[in-house]
């Protein structure tokens, strides 16, 4: 079966509905939902019972960037700067060293079994050296897993931010193995250029769309998820172009604006929830259908060793050589060697040789498939029972919360309390979100004359009006009235 214009939408909401069916089902039996997404596509696919013929690299790629767009910035938008902050460092040697040592490692293992050049090898190390962050995110939030001293926050950041060191690596031996003539340092320069543009261009971002979000007066709510998205594709294409890592712009901006006072922060952050998995099940079916599993089982045994090797070697030989400088129990190492999934990204990457037209391309890109469904169903599986085995997962972490649960976490305060704004109040005239309000307070409602406003936070503060304030603790109050200018009563 072909895919046409008429029918495309079709197929597509069809496939969208049963992995959404698929999805809720899945856990059930311990099986990630990626990999039921990835199954369903395989399925729909040219060896499947859809028949549904796709061989197009270049779409797939197309697809692949866009929706790790989303994906990245939405895991960005919920990272808490005051949860990473105490491993930032930590984070940022996984994502770095522990990425660059695992492709390096995993390269010589790969030279050494296969009839692969040594270029060829360290393409393919690179590619998959980084952990996934549609797997990461999606597995550990729906199981539920609470870990012990900030173990969660340090995998989260590592598989948010380890993205663009493996393009950099993809592209770089990528490079090498179509010149053979340039040497190995001729990609340093790239990886600086890449690194410190990409850095810089999503902090430039972050604040630049901060700035937008909150100044720009837009008639309808439903517009600011729009302007997101278009700030969000800016972020990553201008940096791309000058040169720079698009993926960690995006990332780094996601991550500052998350953390700042927004306009319809709550409406952003839950139209990026739903996108986020939108993307995560078109970019699996879509990967899905690619693959042609009749050209999978001729290199399931050269696979199944090279994902062995990764998993029990080199992902362990890069977390505990890149952690080296800090201080971790033996334990916490060795799960976030065992938290080195494999997904989306890593096929994407390999979409870039089929692209270019190398000799082994077709192979590679076989092989990285095989090592990401190997890494999904094997240690996605297992995240539970590894934790509990090494003692790092906290008691009662396979609790379900309760819909009473949830309706506290939404609003978690405790305190209330009525404040009048006078007429020379510091607050009159002000948007909410330019009030610096501490995050552990809300401005439930405000009494205007006699009818309540519920308030956002673009509402300006009116002079009389009575501001209904619900606090977590009784001292958070103070914070509040330093907010307001004023004095507590």
């Amino acid at each position: 079966m072909n895919l046409t214009i008429e029918n495309i939408l079709l197929v597509g909401s069809l496939l969208l509905l049963i992995s959404i069916f698929a999805g809720k089902t899945s856990y059930k039996f311990g099986v990630p939902t990626l990999l039921l997404f990835l199954a369903i596509g395989m399925l729909a696919g040219s060896d499947g019972i859809g028949g549904i013929h796709f061989d197009n690299p270049k779409i797939t790629q197309f697809i692949g960037i866009v929706s790790l767009n989303f994906i990245l910035f939405s895991g960005g938008l919920d990272t808490s700067w005051p949860a990473i902050k105490p491993i930032l460092w930590e984070g940022i040697a996984l994502s770095t060293v522990g990425v660059l040592l695992t492709a390096l490692t995993l390269g010589v293992f790969v030279w050494q079994f296969t009839g692969l050049t040594i270029y060829e090898s360290m393409l393919l190390g690179s590619i998959v050296s980084s952990t996934d962050a549609a797997a990461v995110f999606s597995i550990l939030r729906s199981k539920n897993l609470a870990l012990r001293t900030n173990l969660r926050p340090t995998l989260e950041l590592e598989s948010g931010s380890n993205d663009p060191m493996a393009y950099v690596l993809t592209i770089a031996f990528l490079s090498l193995v179509i010149n053979q003539d340039l040497g190995i340092t001729s990609i340093i320069p790239l990886f600086l250029k890449q690194m410190v543009i990409g850095g810089l261009a999503g902090l430039g971002f972050g604040r630049l769309s901060k700035f937008i979000i909150n100044k720009i007066k837009l008639d309808f709510e439903g517009l600011y998820p729009v302007l997101v998205i278009t700030l969000m594709f800016i972020t990553f294409s201008a940096t791309d172009f000058v040169g720079g890592n698009g993926f960690l712009a995006i990332y780094m901006c996601a991550v500052y604006l998350g953390n700042q006072d927004l306009i319809h922060k709550k409406t952003i952050l839950k139209m990026y929830d739903g996108l986020a998995w939108l993307m995560q099940i078109v970019l699996f079916l879509t990967l899905g259908l690619l693959v042609f599993p009749s050209q999978i089982l001729p290199i399931m045994g050269i696979g199944l060793l090279i994902s062995v090797f990764l998993i029990v070697v080199a992902r362990p030989v890069g977390v505990f050589i890149s952690l080296l400088p800090f201080r971790m129990k033996l334990r916490r190492r060795f799960y976030i060697s065992w938290v080195g999934l494999r997904g989306a990204a890593p096929i994407v990457f390999a979409t870039y040789p089929l692209l270019a037209g190398i000799d082994k391309a077709n192979m590679i890109f076989n092989i990285v498939f095989f090592i990401s469904v190997t890494s999904v169903l094997i240690q996605g599986t297992t995240l539970s029972l590894v934790a509990k085995w090494l003692n790092v997962a906290m008691p009662g972490e396979t609790k379900k919360p309760s819909p009473t649960d949830l309706l506290l976490a939404e609003n978690p305060k405790t305190e209330m309390k009525e404040i009048f704004i006078p007429p020379d109040s510091f607050a009159v005239n002000k948007k909410i979100v330019e009030l610096g309000f501490p995050r552990n307070a809300i401005i439930a409602m405000i009494k205007r004359d006699d009818s309540y406003v519920t308030p956002n936070g673009a509402t300006i503060i009116e002079s009389q009006d009575t501001l209904i304030v619900l606090a977590e603790r009784p001292e958070i109050m103070n914070n509040v009235y330093n907010a307001l200018k004023m004095t507590l009563n």
